[in-house]
C-alpha cells in the first residue's frame, strides 16, 4: 500500500534553488488540484441548498488548503481520495434512507459511520501493539505494519466522520450537523487529528520509532471513548441553538489539530528523557531529532491553537455578547495557550533547549487533558449546554 511505504530513511533531493515552486508542480499534482476543484463543485451543486453563504464560503476555502496539503505531502492525496470514495459509496448505498444501515452489507459491516469508527477502533490497537512489538524486537516488518494499520485507521475513522455527517441530515427535517458536537465526536475527532500529525512527522523524518510512543496516546482515547458511549453518547443528537453556527465548522476543527500537536509534543518529550538516561537510547531516534519534533509539534499546535482560540472569542461576540466571560473553558483555553507560548519563547529567545523543554512538554499534556475532557465533565459554565458534550473549545 502507496501510504504505508510513504517514510522512509532516504530523503529525496531538494529542488534547486530559484525555481518558481508552481514550476515545480507534476502531472499528478495539477491532477489532484484538478480533482479537489471538481469535487468541491459537485459538492456545491449537489449541497448547496443545505448550505448558507457561510457554509459555501468555508467549503470553497478548504479546496486550495487541500490542494497545498496534497502538494506538500504526497500520501495525503491517496488518503484524500480513498476517504472520498468510501464516503460517496456510503451515501450511495444509503439512498435517502437511514434504515438501510441495517439491511446493506457493506452499510451494516463496513461503512456506516458506526461500523468504520468501530473499524478505525480495531485498527488503531492493531497498530499500537505493531508498533511496540516492532520497538521491543527491532522489526522493521512490524513497524511497516503499524504505519499500514494507522494509515487504514485514519481513513476509516474520517470516513466515519463525513458519513455520519450525512446520516445526521437522513434523521429528519433541520437535524443535520457537522459531526464535532459533542465529545463522543470530538475525541474522534482529535484521535484523527493526533494520528495524521504522527503520519506527517513520520514520513518528514524517516522513523517509525515514535509510534511506540504516539499511538498508545491514540488508544487511550478511543478506550474513553468507547467507555464514554456505553450509555448512548455515540448516537446522532440535535443541536443546541448556540452551537448551530458556522463558527464551530472551523473553531473545534482548528482546536484539535492543536491538541493533536501537542499530544506528540508530549510523546516526543517521553522519547528524549528517555534517551537523556541511556534507556533505550539505541533504540530511540537522536535527542535533536526529538527535540525538533517537540518544537515542530508545539509550533503547529499552538498556531492552530491560536486561530481557535480566536474564532472561538468570535463565536462567543456573536452568541453571548461578550468576547471573553472567564467560563471555565475559557479560562482554561487561557492557561493552555499561555503555557504553550512562554513554552515557545523560552525556546526562541532563550535559546532553552534539553531536559527542561521535555519535562514542560509532558506536564503540558496534563494540562491539556483537562482543558479537552476534564472541564467539560467536571466543570459547569457557558460551554456547558445542558450536557457533557461541548467542544467549543477548548
Amino acid at each position: 500500500m502507496e501510504l504505508a511505504s510513504s517514510p522512509s530513511v532516504s530523503k529525496p533531493a531538494p529542488p534547486a534553488p530559484h525555481t518558481n515552486w508552481l514550476m515545480r508542480r507534476d502531472a499528478s499534482d495539477w491532477l489532484f488540484a484538478f480533482a479537489v476543484v471538481v469535487g468541491t463543485g459537485i459538492a456545491v451543486f449537489r449541497y448547496g441548498y443545505l448550505m448558507d453563504g457561510y457554509d459555501v464560503a468555508i467549503l470553497i476555502l478548504h479546496a486550495p488548503l487541500l490542494i497545498a496539503a496534497g502538494w506538500a505531502w504526497r500520501p495525503f492525496r491517496l488518503f484524500v481520495t480513498i476517504v472520498a470514495m468510501l464516503a460517496l459509496f456510503s451515501i450511495w448505498l444509503y439512498q435517502g434512507n437511514l434504515a438501510r444501515a441495517e439491511l446493506t452489507f457493506f452499510l451494516k459491516y463496513l461503512i456506516s459511520s458506526q461500523s468504520a469508527i468501530t473499524w478505525m477502533s480495531v485498527f488503531f490497537f492493531t497498530a499500537t501493539g505493531a508498533y511496540w512489538l516492532g520497538f521491543a524486537s527491532r522489526s522493521d516488518f512490524a513497524e511497516r505494519t503499524g504505519s499500514a494499520m494507522t494509515w487504514i485507521a485514519v481513513i476509516m475513522g474520517t470516513t466515519g466522520l463525513f458519513v455520519r455527517w450525512h446520516e445526521s441530515y437522513l434523521i429528519g427535517s433541520g437535524s443535520g450537523h457537522i459531526p464535532i458536537s459533542n465529545l463522543y465526536e470530538a475525541l474522534i475527532l482529535f484521535i484523527l487529528a493526533t494520528a495524521l500529525l504522527y503520519l506527517f512527522y513520520e514520513g518528514r523524518y524517516g522513523t517509525r520509532k515514535l509510534g511506540a510512543f504516539v499511538l498508545p496516546i491514540v488508544s487511550v482515547a478511543i478506550i474513553f471513548m468507547l467507555w464514554y458511549s456505553k450509555g448512548g453518547a455515540y448516537q446522532i443528537q440535535s443541536l443546541p441553538a448556540a452551537l448551530q453556527t458556522y463558527w464551530k465548522k472551523i473553531h473545534v476543527p482548528a482546536n484539535f489539530i492543536g491538541y493533536g500537536g501537542f499530544a506528540i509534543a508530549a510523546m516526543a518529550g517521553i522519547a528524549y528523557l528517555l534517551s537523556l538516561r541511556g534507556k533505550l537510547a539505541d533504540r530511540l531516534p537522536e535527542p535533536r531529532m526529538l527535540e525538533d519534533v517537540m518544537y515542530r509539534a508545539i509550533a503547529i499546535g499552538f498556531a492552530f491553537f491560536t486561530i481557535a482560540t480566536i474564532l472561538g472569542a468570535l463565536w462567543a461576540a456573536e452568541a453571548w455578547g461578550s468576547y471573553w466571560q472567564w467560563d471555565p473553558k475559557e479560562t482554561w483555553a487561557l492557561i493552555v495557550w499561555i503555557n504553550y507560548a512562554v513554552w515557545l519563547h523560552m525556546r526562541l529567545t532563550r535559546s532553552l533547549r534539553g531536559e527542561m523543554l521535555a519535562w514542560w512538554a509532558v506536564v503540558g499534556l496534563f494540562i491539556v487533558t483537562f482543558a479537552f475532557v476534564g472541564v467539560n465533565m467536571f466543570l459547569s459554565g457557558l460551554h456547558s449546554y445542558g450536557t457533557p458534550a461541548d467542544p467549543a473549545s477548548g
